[in-house]
């Protein structure tokens, strides 16, 4: 299901977007206005027609009301943006009235409220992703040669190296031997993807981030901020990177294209809000093309859906299971400040009908030990998946 809305092209920034595509109506659309202008009629906008599935949107909204934070999904198959949510949100009319000071008004409040309404969390705002990153690391590792029953040295703690910093893992389960990468991923242990990214190096881990969006502005319709993984790492810094943390910096729309990707056999779908323009008489002035890039092999990609499954099934994403669906999964809890309570991700797949989501949680209001991507952030993928069968 999409949706239609009535849009007026010289009062937004798709205007520019969509530039190339209207250039050859101007000169009519000229015509038009100027007709209308001597006649006194009433000019008509064009149509836009959306992705955006009102029951997932509506389902997202429910789920992050009364949080802060962001849920973006996506069509792995084509890159549709089905649901894009930033909370907390506010009231367009607003600053859309006819009474300017009362719009200045509206304006002022806005931008002095402490909870950021005017922030999207979903595409404008980047944050450590913690352990969800750890699925580009795995798939730097299957990209050189490895494999999901490759062993990694997983100690209970390791000093970083050329420092005093102890890495250790979150409770007891990770052990202080070796993990298959298979196990390690499913138990999100830090220390065998710390030790995973040593031995794979910054360049690499580099070069597979950017193959999924890192480092680029992504080509879509939708005004999205750059995801970023430090060019310049010591051995440390590599190895705290390799898990998320650092300067590692994604947006919700990024991990959620990391997952599509994934989930669609090492394709990544350009994003894409916008399907189709029309005209007033239903002449149709733009349309959607296909872009995509392979940001991983194929066996890769089937190789790390099987892990995430893993992760939903006997992991710590047992939250995300849905009943007669293969959902893949991977939780993070990224710690930004010790001042402060850190931040839940929860980032998944579901097959048949396909569709890939990153859920983003700020804050829950809830106590620190109660903060968990899978406790917090995945449910919310779990209520997605199941309203979109």
């Amino acid at each position: 299901m999409t949706g239609w809305y009535a849009y007026d092209f010289g009062r937004s920034g798709l205007e520019s977007k969509y530039s190339t595509e209207l250039a050859g109506t101007a000169s009519s659309q000229t015509l038009d206005r100027l007709v209308d202008m001597f006649t006194g009629a009433t000019p008509v906008g064009a149509t836009i027609q959306t992705t955006i599935n009102p029951k997932l949107q509506q389902v997202a909204a429910q789920q992050l009301a009364g949080k802060k934070g962001a849920v973006v999904a996506l069509d792995p198959k084509t890159g549709a943006i089905l649901a894009m949510v930033s909370t907390p949100t506010y009231d367009p009319n607003t600053l859309a009235t006819h009474d300017l000071t009362a719009a200045r008004a509206a304006w002022t409040a806005l931008n002095a409220d402490p909870t950021k309404p005017l922030s999207d969390r979903g595409t404008r705002e980047i944050y450590p992703p913690g352990s969800t990153f750890k699925l580009v690391t795995a798939a730097t590792a299957l990209e050189n040669g490895m494999a999901a029953d490759t062993l990694i040295n997983t100690p209970s703690q390791l000093t970083l190296p050329n420092s005093t910093s102890v890495l250790g893992n979150e409770g007891s389960a990770c052990g202080n031997t070796q993990q298959t990468m298979d196990r390690a991923l499913q138990l999100s242990c830090n220390t065998a993807f710390a030790n995973l990214g040593a031995q794979l190096g910054a360049a690499k881990i580099q070069a597979q981030a950017e193959k999924f969006g890192f480092n680029t502005t992504p080509m879509t319709d939708v005004n999205a901020a750059k995801s970023q993984f430090p060019t310049k790492l010591d051995a440390a810094q590599t190895m705290l990177s390799s898990i998320g943390q650092y300067d590692v910096a994604a947006s919700p729309l990024q991990m959620a294209m990391v997952v599509s990707a994934i989930c669609n056999d090492g394709v990544l779908k350009t994003p894409y809000l916008v399907s189709e323009i029309r005209s007033a008489d239903l002449k149709v002035l733009y349309r959607h093309g296909p872009d995509d890039k392979q940001a991983l092999s194929s066996g890769s990609a089937q190789a790390l859906q099987q892990m995430m499954v893993n992760v939903v099934q006997k992991g710590t994403g047992t939250a995300a299971q849905v009943s007669g669906v293969v959902v893949g999964g991977k939780t993070g809890t990224a710690q930004t400040d010790l001042t402060k309570n850190p931040y839940a991700w929860f980032v998944s797949f579901a097959k048949n009908p396909d569709i890939a989501i990153a859920v983003f949680i700020e804050d829950a209001n809830v106590a620190r030990t109660d903060i968990a991507g899978g406790a917090l952030a995945g449910p919310i993928a779990k209520a997605l998946i199941q309203a979109s069968r």
